[in-house]
Order: structure tokens, then C-alpha cells, then sequence
């Protein structure tokens, strides 16, 4: 069997954590995950729960989780 790749998103993630002033360990601690699962969500090597994209977009300061993960396919 051929397994398909994996739909990976891009994420806006550490552009708009700058923006408002996170660190990665700062989001981590808001999100209840750790500083790795944020390091591998900006380069885009993990793809979010949809609980987990909605406590990062609302600690972004987002209202829109499409604000900041898009769907690559």
C-alpha cells in the first residue's frame, strides 16, 4: 500500500506571535503545550488539533483560525 503524504498547513504563527510581543515558550505556556510543539507548528511539521488552532489563534489575538493557518493541498 502507498500511503499518501500528509496535508501540512502553513502557519502565520511566529510572524503574528511577534507581532504581539510572545515567545515561543510564552505561547507554548498559553496553548498548554510545549515550547517544541509551537518550534514544529512555525515550520510547519505538525498539524494542529482544531482545539490546539483555536487556543493559538485566540492567544494571537485572532478571531479567525483562517487568519493564521492555511490549508495546503
Amino acid at each position: 500500500l502507498l500511503s499518501r503524504p500528509k496535508r501540512l498547513m502553513e502557519t502565520h504563527i511566529a510572524t503574528l506571535r511577534k507581532a504581539v510581543g510572545l515567545t515561543q515558550e510564552e505561547l507554548a505556556t498559553r496553548c498548554d503545550v510545549t515550547r517544541q510543539t509551537i518550534i514544529a507548528l512555525e515550520a510547519g511539521r505538525y498539524n494542529p488539533s482544531l482545539l490546539l488552532a483555536h487556543k493559538i489563534t485566540r492567544a494571537l489575538k485572532q478571531k479567525h483560525i483562517e487568519d493564521v493557518f492555511d490549508l495546503k493541498v
